[in-house]
């Protein structure tokens, strides 16, 4: 496990591997720009990537975005353990309240902003609110 890390202390994308399961190609996050204990915001630009491994015949569709999500709340987990105890695999259960602004992640070009906001949680259980507000207002179509 690498060094614990203060909170707000950016990460590049060798600290996020080094913290997730997701390696290579997986791993989306490119970095993450600021952290504390309720709230990650990370960047990425593996959308634009024509090699992305979770693109379906050329495509990266929106509903994606719920894997980078996912990761960025992977990435917050860790660093949160790293304080207090090891960080344990975690599932995704539900997703509710999802508002797609396009069909594609694709076709922005610029990278993609994530952000979760930790709002509860036990040693259990965490429930976040993921956005992707670079999203908003659509992309333009490629």
């Amino acid at each position: 496990m690498p060094p614990p890390l203060k909170p707000g202390t950016p990460l590049t994308k060798a600290d996020i591997a080094a913290r997730i399961p997701h390696q290579g190609a997986l791993c989306l996050l490119d970095c993450v720009t600021h952290w504390d204990a309720l709230r990650i915001e990370c960047l990425a630009i593996s959308h634009r990537a024509a090699d992305n491994p979770l693109r379906r015949q050329g495509r990266l569709g929106a509903v994606i975005g719920i894997e980078y999500a996912a990761q960025a709340m992977a990435v917050h987990g860790a660093l949160l353990a790293e304080r207090d105890a090891p960080p344990k695999k975690g599932l995704i259960t539900r997703v509710q309240q999802v508002q797609w602004h396009t069909e594609r992640l694709d076709g922005c070009t610029a990278p993609l902003s994530i952000t979760a906001e930790r709002l509860m949680g036990d040693a259990r259980m965490v429930r976040y609110h993921p956005s992707c507000p670079h999203l908003m207002p659509p992309c333009p179509p490629r």
